[in-house]
């Protein structure tokens, strides 16, 4: 059987190649089209097959989440490196447009973003150091003014001995200071490490932008692919961009808001209240909650009323509220809407990868997954039927 489709290729071959054929040569073309022809068989998969293939992709894809999570040291400020550097990739381009040089360029923005975080760092010392004083006495009015509504609660088995003796007293927490500052400092050091390779990794990422996008355009052959990738590309920075650059102006607002209102309602250190307000509204949903109970018990503790002291935490999550499902649509549009279950999945799935970095960065990331795959459906959306 091969032979004789062997013969027949080279017949084909040569009655595609020369337009006059020798008697020799049509003989030879009948005496192939005379064979038969080989059988085609076809390898029919079984439901085993299909399971074992699945189940290799499955441990590829455990294999991949592992190195993720074992990596997180290299990979979180790298990550955050390359998702800070598109997010700036706009600012890139104008500066690249007023003929500023790529590597003065990387150099401008990589100083403004480590300028940016060294003041927050500086501004949040001083309130934090004061906090860290006052702990003990916070926490002694905290248990006087929660007391009596955790004794109503009566599974709970909390007694105002309960915070004089055993491992929850007020002497065992300020004994367990040590280990906790001992875990501080233990930690301090991947923090540093980290740092340094976040800020050089978005100092290289910035200065090698443009080659760094022409050698993943070149990796296509056809251009029809090369086309898609520019695209696809210029779409994922053009969506970061605008959304945390409107998303910040509209959190600074919010932060500033929550500043007023930690003041009006009689909170201590209000300016850091506002910071936290501004940074918490980056991580949907967690961020909101999270931040709503800690404005809720602290204005508990503050005032003499629960009532009262609900008021700041009602105030800020209305105002949260308010700027969320009316500001923001208006300003963005419906074109960047992600799915908010897939959010909430993502914050999920990437806090129990990388932590508090992790639950940032799963916005970001869903928001490039979300462009990409638009990108790529592109053709397939209904397009609207025009009027002939």
């Amino acid at each position: 059987m091969d032979i004789a489709n062997g013969i027949k290729k080279q017949a084909d071959r040569i009655r595609l190649g020369e337009r006059h054929t020798s008697a020799w040569v049509r003989t030879l073309q009948e005496e192939a089209e005379e064979l038969p022809q080989a059988p085609v068989r076809r390898v029919e998969k079984d439901g085993l097959d299909v399971s074992m293939a699945w189940a290799i992709i499955g441990i590829f894809g455990i294999l991949g989440f592992a190195a993720v999570y074992l990596m997180s040291l290299i990979l979180i400020p790298i990550t955050l490196a390359v998702v800070v550097g598109m997010i700036l990739g706009m600012a890139a381009e104008k500066l690249s447009k007023l003929g500023v040089p790529r590597l003065a360029n990387a150099s401008i923005l990589s100083i403004g973003v480590a300028l940016i975080v060294f003041l927050l760092i500086n501004s949040l010392a001083g309130p934090l150091a004061m906090l860290a004083n006052e702990a003990p006495g916070f926490i002694d009015r905290t248990t006087q003014r929660m007391m009596p509504y955790l004794e109503r609660i009566e599974w709970l088995h909390i007694t105002p001995a309960t915070f004089q003796s055993g491992p929850m007293s007020i002497d065992a927490l300020l004994e367990n200071t040590g280990n906790v500052l001992h875990l501080v400092t233990t930690n301090l050091t991947p923090a540093l490490v980290q740092g340094l390779i976040f800020f050089a990794a978005l100092l290289l990422f910035l200065a090698s932008r443009v080659s760094l996008r022409k050698t993943i355009i070149m990796t296509f052959r056809e251009r029809a692919q090369r086309l898609a990738a520019i695209r696809i590309i210029n779409a994922v920075e053009q969506a970061l961009g605008f959304y945390f650059a409107t998303a910040s102006l509209i959190y600074v607002a919010l932060g500033f808001m929550m500043t007023v209102i930690a003041y009006a309602g009689g909170l201590s250190m209000p300016v850091l209240w506002g910071f936290f307000a501004f940074l918490s509204s980056f991580i949907p949903y967690l961020g909101i909650t999270m931040m709503t109970f800690a404005v809720a018990i602290a204005g508990i503790i503050t005032r003499d009323g629960i009532i009262i002291g609900l008021v700041p935490a009602a105030a800020f999550f209305t105002v949260h509220l308010v700027m969320e499902n009316l500001v923001f649509p208006a300003v963005m549009g419906r074109r960047l809407e992600i799915n908010p279950f897939i959010v909430f999945l993502a914050i999920i799935f990437w806090t129990w990868m990388w932590g508090a970095v992790g639950a940032m960065l799963a916005l970001p990331l869903s928001l490039i997954v979300m462009t990409i795959i638009d990108e790529l459906l592109i053709e397939e959306r209904p397009q609207p039927q025009l009027p002939k």
